[in-house]
């Protein structure tokens, strides 16, 4: 089954659509505008039961299909980045120093286009909720929903998201049984040292060599702490310090990301940076302080969901464009916080080669969305058909 064809004849409204969005991009949980688009569009819909507010500025709303039946959720995310547009594109951001860099404008489009759909024909049991989401580049939107308490609200048995690929052809789905996406932390180092006169180091207690033999050391931790087949990423991203060249300086501070898919893999690493900087920051005779921050935890995707979800992909897309083992990466993604608390599955849609994520020049592609809303749409009608 390609396309639905009646998504098919609304996919030039959906690429309006996106492309407004783009044009008046939001950052975390202050998408207020865009929120406010989206009740706009789902009240003509028809869909009377929508919910706002939700951390923030999220928005549910729920479609009521033919008889009893679970609660299926359908998530995107409706933040931008802080980063300035380079695309040229004629419908560019309007907001200097904010795009759309990561595909939530086309996110939002698809699933309202499922939307539109499902509001039409309601060809299935039980209900949809439909999830619009702040906050997922920063902040953890999804965590703020689900402590919230929208998966007992609205009765949500199951949980599914999309997410746009530049490294796949148009129309591929991949995805994978288990984690598919890595738990994400951050780390600050803060080094008080006493500093002085370029040419007298040796009146001074200098914090920019301690800060570099810290971010060598913290490399030990992959290299000689952790089992080689267990993935594991410990990035050093920041250095700062110092202000002239003849100066060394009083502080230093460096910081970066850690990404890991195992609990106690999770654990070490934050009980032996704590152990390095220490070290090193009494080797090197300063002051030094971690300050260690656990983000977003794995996506886990329920291995049953997972399955299904291939087969829906492959009605839409056919299964030699679906990759049902298509790996894991060490990004990370707080559509994790969903899938703590309910089974589901997190897939990556192609939409052709072009700019990466988070890019300026990225953009989504409007030829996707269609695809996309007619996997959501599908999902829900495989998952809860009516009664023969």
């Amino acid at each position: 089954m390609p396309v639905l064809n009646r998504i098919a004849g609304f996919a030039e409204e959906m690429a309006q659509w996106r492309q407004h969005l783009h044009r008046h991009p939001e950052l975390g949980f202050d998408c207020q505008q865009t929120a406010a688009f989206v009740v706009d569009r789902l009240k003509a819909f028809g869909i009377t039961q929508i919910h706002e507010g939700l951390a923030t500025s999220g928005v549910v709303a729920i479609v009521e299909g033919q008889g009893a039946g679970p609660t299926i959720g359908l998530r995107a995310d409706m933040d931008a980045l802080p980063i300035e547009e380079a695309t040229g594109s004629p419908y560019a951001s309007t907001v200097p120093g904010r795009m759309h860099a990561c595909g939530h404008d086309g996110h939002t489009s698809m699933l309202l286009g499922a939307a539109k759909y499902l509001a039409e024909t309601r060809n299935f049991r039980g209900r949809v909720a439909l999830i619009f989401q702040p906050a997922e580049e920063d902040g953890g939107g999804a965590g703020v929903m689900c402590e919230e308490g929208i998966m007992e609200r609205f009765d949500i048995s199951e949980v599914y998201a999309l997410h746009t690929s530049p490294g796949l052809d148009l129309g591929q789905f991949s995805t994978t049984s288990g984690a598919i996406m890595a738990a994400v932390d951050s780390f600050d180092v803060h080094i008080k040292g006493q500093g002085g006169h370029g040419a007298f180091p040796h009146d001074c207690r200098d914090p920019v060599i301690a800060a570099v033999g810290i971010a060598q050391a913290l490399q030990s931790i992959v290299s000689r702490n952790h089992y080689a087949l267990q993935d594991l990423v410990v990035s050093v991203t920041m250095i700062h310090t110092g202000t002239a060249e003849n100066i060394i300086p009083d502080t230093a501070y460096l910081g970066g990301t850690v990404r890991t898919f195992d609990a106690d893999v999770r654990d070490m690493v934050e009980r032996r940076m704590g152990e390095i900087v220490a070290g090193q920051g009494a080797s090197y005779g300063v002051d030094a302080r971690l300050d260690y921050r656990r983000y977003y935890p794995a996506t886990v995707n329920d291995a049953d969901k997972a399955a299904f979800a291939v087969e829906v992909a492959s009605e839409i897309s056919g299964s030699a464009r679906v990759f049902p083992d298509g790996g894991r990466e060490m990004g990370a993604e707080d559509f994790s916080y969903m899938l703590e608390r309910r089974p589901g599955a997190y897939l990556f849609l192609g939409q052709g080669k072009g700019p990466g994520l988070h890019n300026p020049g990225f953009e989504f592609n409007d030829a996707a969305a269609p695809i996309g809303a007619s996997f959501f749409a599908r999902l829900v009608e495989r998952a809860n058909p009516i009664d023969p």
